[in-house]
């Protein structure tokens, strides 16, 4: 697809924990000294956002797939955009762009010490494939021959042309010829491997609900799960036996906490770095500030994700008119401005500056109060009512956003209340259509396929978005094999969701790292790519 210079990603939960809660919980797993000077071997990382899930198969959310990323490996790391190295795969190589051979890497083994092999690769696929199981990643799988667009079988109970050559070994087929970095993209990067002798013995049914995914034990990352305490910390210990070589670090804590305690412990050195993107938001009023400390190391990037306003589509009151009114009431300049300072930027769509596919000459709708009042009167939607815009707590500037958005709406005659909801809770809505009016964060992929956001049974389609016309572009412009035509497909897509306005992009912040100075290793310009070298941190 080509090469972008910056990018990376978004999404997740929020906690509810007091800074004295969280040192006394944190201090009791023995996180620092008399010096205030974390151990030379563990590193705490604050998160703003509590992991929604710990399950290989099912992470909406981006908390718990950064958090799952520690122990679970993918076949292929991504350190930067495009650029494919071996984790559990060694290669995933193909001669026509339709039929694929994956080698395993002879080495890599559980952490009881089990061998990885291609059993453990078809048997995750098919798991995924399976009807009764609940998974967010079977629009990574949706390519292979014999499932559908959602990546389930359409019969029968395997894959068909998924077979095991020999123990490391796999070869597979895709519907129909595609872009091999689409594929490395999503089926090598996106998909966690797990393992078959421990997920067998379950219902597939089942899966979510047990220890195997929420407390897992047998996982091939560089660490190994120990506990988690909800709201609270997520503990992990070295896997010495790492198959890419033994972690430098011998123990990580993940403190889930606010932005405004992710400063306090910053600068007092109970945390040494924080995660990043959407999931570890530094207030922007102390950027500055964080800047002058001698200790650490602040920089921004360009995201690839940005925060948004979901229109339920599937109530038929907002309409198109309806949603274009919405996005047109809003001035989202005035969000960039007054709450970020400048450190956030705007974009028509959900496609951003740093993806790929991003088309420059894709205008904005604009802020027009009038213009947003004459579609709404068109809209024919009753303004006596009472709009709900659910708001997810822990992000301070979104919160505040939400103020400004509701002023917005009020002006064009819109009587619009906010209901305050813990993350969990308001992803859980979100995903079962349970509102009028949400924001929410989204993290995107590289591959600028985005059609599990909005083609219906996308893992990610919060808007429930049921539209033939953009399903079918998103479908055709997948399987293209050629980066140029994929290009002009997905230009296509924005202007069409431009028009159609599925969803509002409201703002897109720049991401924020932050770490200390002895650390090295740590969250990296491209976001998603970050823990490719986790095994290699260490505190000098």
């Amino acid at each position: 697809m080509g090469v972008l210079n910056w990018i990376r990603r978004r999404k997740g939960f929020i906690l509810g924990v007091s800074l004295l809660a969280g040192a006394i919980m944190i201090s009791g797993c023995g996180s620092k000294g008399d010096s205030g000077k974390s151990k030379s071997d563990t590193l705490y990382i604050g998160m703003t956002n509590a992991p929604d899930s710990l399950n290989p198969l099912f992470n909406p959310g981006i908390a718990g797939q950064f958090s799952i990323r520690f122990m679970y490996d993918s076949l292929l790391g991504m350190p930067e955009p495009n650029k494919f190295t071996p984790e559990l795969a060694e290669s995933i190589e193909t001669q026509d762009n339709q039929n694929y051979t994956i080698k395993l890497n002879p080495k890599a083994k559980w952490t009881d010490g089990q061998p990885i092999t291609a059993e453990d690769v078809i048997y995750t696929f098919n798991l995924i494939a399976n009807p009764k199981v609940e998974t967010t990643k079977g629009m990574y799988i949706n390519m292979l021959e014999g499932v559908d667009d959602q990546g389930k079988l359409t019969s029968g109970d395997k894959i068909p042309d998924l077979v095991a050559k020999d123990e490391h070994t796999i070869t597979f087929k895709t519907k129909t010829p595609v872009d091999p970095e689409y594929v490395k993209g999503f089926l090598g990067f996106k998909v966690f491997i797990i393992p078959k002798h421990v997920f067998e013995k379950l219902d597939p049914a089942s899966i979510a609900n047990s220890e195997a995914a929420t407390k897992p034990t047998v996982t091939s990352g560089p660490f190994k799960f120990v506990t988690y305490v909800t709201n609270d910390h997520v503990e992990y210990t070295a896997n010495k036996e790492y198959y890419k070589g033994a972690p430098k670090l011998n123990k990580i804590f993940i403190r889930i906490m606010n932005g405004t305690n992710l400063v306090t412990e910053l600068k007092s050195g109970n945390i040494q770095m924080t995660a990043g993107d959407g999931i570890g938001v530094i207030p922007v009023k102390d950027l500055d500030m964080l800047k002058k400390d001698s200790k650490l190391d602040i920089s921004t990037a360009p995201a690839l994700g940005g925060q948004y306003l979901e229109v339920n589509n599937s109530n038929p009151a907002f309409n198109v008119k309806f949603r274009r009114a919405i996005t047109m009431a809003i001035n989202r300049q005035q969000i960039v401005d007054q709450l970020f300072k400048g450190a956030a930027r705007l974009a028509p769509t959900v496609y951003t500056v740093p993806c790929p596919a991003y088309d420059k000459n894709v205008e904005m709708l604009p802020y027009d109060v009038a213009k947003a009042k004459q579609e709404l009167a068109e809209s024919g939607f009753d303004t006596s009512q009472e709009l709900t815009l659910q708001v997810p707590i822990g992000n301070v500037l979104r919160e505040q956003s939400a103020d400004l958005i509701q002023q917005d709406l009020k002006a064009i005659g819109l009587n619009v209340k906010q209901q305050k909801l813990d993350f969990p809770t308001t992803l859980g809505n979100a995903k079962k259509g349970d509102y009028q009016l949400l924001l929410l964060g989204y993290g995107m992929t590289v591959d600028p396929d985005y059609g599990s956001y909005f083609i219906p049974g996308g893992s990610n389609n919060y808007p429930h978005t049921d539209d033939p016309k953009l399903t079918d572009m998103f479908l055709k412009a997948a399987a293209m094999t050629s980066a140029d035509q994929r290009k002009a497909a997905y230009s296509e897509i924005q202007k069409y969701m431009r028009d159609n306005q599925f969803i509002v992009s409201l703002y897109v912040p720049d991401d924020i790292i932050t770490k200390t100075k002895n650390l090295k290793g740590g969250i990296k310009e491209f976001w998603e790519g970050s823990l490719d070298d986790l095994n290699e941190w260490h505190f000098e």
